[in-house]
């Protein structure tokens, strides 16, 4: 029964030191203050909790590509913004708007993204316009 104890002891320590590993991440990277414009062609999206994401690969004016991470919100948000799974696809050509990271590295906070027909979407509901 000792012996039972102290595993069980022990297993709790290891359940505290791991719960920080479970807990959600910080935005302090993100540069809230700027705002990145890119034109390219999206890589992979991801469709999944906790945040949806995409991979845009976007060629500079000397033709170097450079793939952008793009973190988004959770599918359920997305659903109510008017979004599907499939609303992106890898070779869809977009512009999207997002929040730099601070470190300069290619990634980024979702803001909005502009598809080929045009159609702008966001992480949020269309507002319906009163009369």
């Amino acid at each position: 029964m000792t012996r039972f104890k102290g595993s069980m002891v022990q297993g709790f320590i290891v359940l505290l030191l791991a719960a920080p590993a479970f807990a959600h991440h910080s935005a302090a990277g993100i540069d809230r203050s700027r705002t990145v414009t890119l034109a390219g062609t999206v890589k992979q999206f991801g469709w999944q909790n906790p945040h949806s994401w995409m991979e845009v690969e976007v060629p500079d004016d000397k033709g170097v590509v450079t793939t952008w991470k793009i973190e988004m919100t959770s599918p359920a948000f997305l659903i109510r913004a008017g979004w599907k799974a499939s609303t992106l696809k890898p070779g869809d050509k977009v512009t999207v708007k997002a929040y730099p990271l601070r470190d300069g590295d290619p990634g980024a906070l979702f803001q909005s993204v502009t598809l080929a027909d045009g159609s702008t979407l966001t992480e949020r509901p269309a507002i319906a316009r009163q009369p």
